[in-house]
């Protein structure tokens, strides 16, 4: 069974899915990701999935979740991406870490759809930078 690897934001509509597909794609087939949040705003935001297009990960088919759905699963690492979501988070059946880092909020970027889209560009490319060396410190880690 793949390692779950759980993000969780508060709303679960940018920051918890731009992490989950940036982690997606750095991991590859070796381990399981997904992302919830403690109050689910119900959707995607369209600007965090066309953030996500412009790099070429395709998150559109990503929904809204509770992290309630994953309480009956074997779910290995918990990482939180907002203070609400940190403070809210139970702990998980198997759960053996739990890392928290916290990113802006791009859903609250006020502006035009470009300058909105700046923050969201950006949140997007701090986001990676961290997650890119997690996923190489657990790729490591694996090989060793």
């Amino acid at each position: 069974m793949k390692p779950l690897i759980l993000i969780l934001c508060t709303g679960n509509s940018c920051r918890s899915h731009l992490a989950e597909g940036l982690l997606r794609r750095a991991l590859g087939d070796d381990f399981a990701v997904a992302s919830a949040g403690s109050n689910p705003a119900g959707y995607v935001h369209p600007l965090a999935i066309k953030a996500m297009a412009e790099i070429g990960i395709d998150i559109a088919a990503h929904r809204s979740k509770h992290l309630n759905e994953f309480l009956d699963q074997q779910v290995e690492t918990v990482i939180t991406v907002c203070g609400n979501a940190d403070q809210a988070c139970p702990l998980f059946p198997g759960q053996m870490n739990r890392h928290h880092w916290g990113f802006d909020d791009p859903a609250h970027a006020t502006g035009t759809e470009e300058e909105q889209m700046q923050v969201f560009r950006r949140v997007r490319d701090e986001i990676a930078r961290v997650f890119q060396a997690y996923a190489a410190g657990r790729l490591d880690q694996r090989a060793s």
